[in-house]
């Protein structure tokens, strides 16, 4: 089942000789619980589409369609509701509470909305990602891998419709890149989230189901039909991805 679609897409900056066309009709679409990379080198477009999708810039033209809801035919305030119960994000920079320990910063989102905290999902979350006992910890006295699955499972906690992640192991080496994504990969799977993720890293990217490449503001491989099957990675079997170091305990070093 479709989860989110864009339809003829467009973010223009500036007019005419000096119009620079951002996304020039992005069409795409991801299905529910599909794990979707988008590669692209700089000046691709890829940021700006991400912006996009998590509505948090309006398009020149076009549609994004989110949970079969067209976010930018809602009004700033009803936009921003919208966005906080039904999109999660990841970004480069963790953008944790630096005062709030590790639990309080996963369930700040819910808090702040009202709504009542699932402490079951959120233990679950919490002892998939290996931080059971960093639960009391302040950002300060985690590794930048550490502070990255805090990130994450902030955005799980939730439970969105679609969970986008900017370049989420742009600030991290490459052996914890590796371990983080792969966190997110088996998290995606568990709970049974849609991700979409940016990267300009081809390795990394190929740990989707399926890769879409931008360039110049247009998508020039869908990826219709190159989805690979990893298996199913289910914690209960003690299946990891390639790379993924243990998770439970002191095993997992990110």
């Amino acid at each position: 089942m479709e989860i989110l679609r864009t339809e003829n897409l467009k973010k223009y900056y500036g007019k005419g000789e000096t119009c620079v066309k951002a996304l020039d009709g992005v069409d795409f679409s991801v299905e529910n619980g599909e794990f979707v990379s988008i590669v692209g080198t700089s000046g691709s477009g890829k940021s700006t589409l991400l912006n996009m999708l998590g509505g948090l810039d309006r398009p020149t033209s076009g549609k994004v369609i989110v949970d079969d809801k067209n976010i930018f035919s809602l009004k700033e305030e009803a936009l921003t509701i919208f966005r906080r119960r039904k999109i999660g994000f990841v970004f480069q920079s963790y953008n944790l509470v630096p005062v709030l320990n590790v639990y309080e910063n996963i369930v700040l989102p819910i808090e702040l909305d009202g709504n009542k905290v699932d402490k079951q999902f959120v233990n679950n979350i919490i002892e998939t990602l290996g931080l059971e006992s960093k639960i009391y910890a302040l950002p300060s006295q985690l590794s930048g891998g550490q502070q990255q699955r805090v990130a994450i499972a902030r955005a799980l906690a939730a439970k969105p419709a679609i969970l986008l992640a900017d370049e989420p192991t742009g600030n991290l080496d490459s052996a914890t890149s590796t371990d983080v994504l792969g966190l997110l990969k088996i998290t995606g799977e568990r709970f049974g989230q849609t991700i979409v993720m940016i990267t300009h890293n081809e390795e990394i990217a190929q740990m989707a189901d399926r890769i879409v490449r931008i360039e110049d503001g247009k998508i020039v491989t869908p990826g219709r039909g190159i989805r690979k099957n990893y298996g199913t990675a289910r914690m209960e079997s003690g299946n990891k991805p390639a790379g993924t170091n243990s998770i439970k305990g002191g095993g997992f070093h990110a």
